[in-house]
């Protein structure tokens, strides 16, 4: 379970680190300001969608710190300028999806895949590892 206050302070230090109002990162992340107000004073908890949205757009943002306080943040970097990503303009921010192909590292198939559903497509595949890490791959 996600602790709220912690989770809210954690929110804090990405709004910090980027240098954004609670409103321009609200708008980044294509939520309701109402929404970051409500998670930052611990009234709501964050929703599925609303912490998939600030992983997508924050790439130095590792999902399982951002859950559990786990892990690093900034994850591969001291600041956004060294990753080359502008908070300012939505329109210079590179994609974040990088498509690579997975590669099976043992000669044994997975165990167990769920069988794709008629007219079903897949949209997105979450690889989380031990480390706290993670890869999202998107088609």
């Amino acid at each position: 379970m996600v602790n709220t206050e912690k989770f809210a302070s954690r929110l804090n230090k990405i709004l910090d680190f980027y240098d954004l109002s609670a409103a321009s990162f609200a708008d980044k992340i294509e939520v309701g300001r109402s929404s970051i107000s409500h998670i930052l004073s611990g009234r709501n908890k964050p929703s599925l969608d609303f912490v998939m949205k600030v992983v997508k757009n924050f790439p130095e943002v590792e999902l399982y710190w951002l859950l559990n306080g786990k892990g690093k943040f900034p994850a591969d970097s001291d600041s956004p300028a060294e990753t080359g990503i502008s908070m300012k303009d939505d329109r210079s921010t590179p994609s974040n999806s990088i498509q690579q192909p997975i590669k099976n590292s043992s000669p044994e198939p997975p165990t167990s895949f769920p069988a794709g559903k008629p007219g079903k497509e897949i949209q997105k595949i979450v690889i989380f590892y031990k480390d706290g890490s993670f890869e999202a791959f998107e088609n």
